[in-house]
């Protein structure tokens, strides 16, 4: 399980296609574009668009709180466990 946070204040659990890893592909159509990993000392995956700023993605204030830096568009959380393949 993994969870979508989208900039308008909404989240979607989400599973990857295959059941146990998301591809690169689909990551890219959950942010809307190339990713990137936003550093924390957390212990999971946050991604975002790579290009975001640039783009004029709105803010995303529950994915700003939950990572402590500022965050445009939609965020996606994995654990451990859906990781990129």
């Amino acid at each position: 399980m993994a969870l979508l946070m989208k900039a308008n204040g909404t989240e979607e659990t989400i599973h990857p296609q295959d059941g146990s890893a998301f591809t690169l592909e689909e990551l890219h159509r959950l942010v809307g574009g190339y990713i990137e990993r936003v550093p924390t000392h957390l212990p999971k995956d946050f991604i975002v668009n790579e290009e975001g700023r640039l783009k004029g993605l709105p803010a995303n204030q529950k994915a700003t709180m939950v990572v402590g830096q500022s965050v445009v568009g939609d965020m996606v959380i994995l654990t451990g466990k859906e990781r990129l393949k």
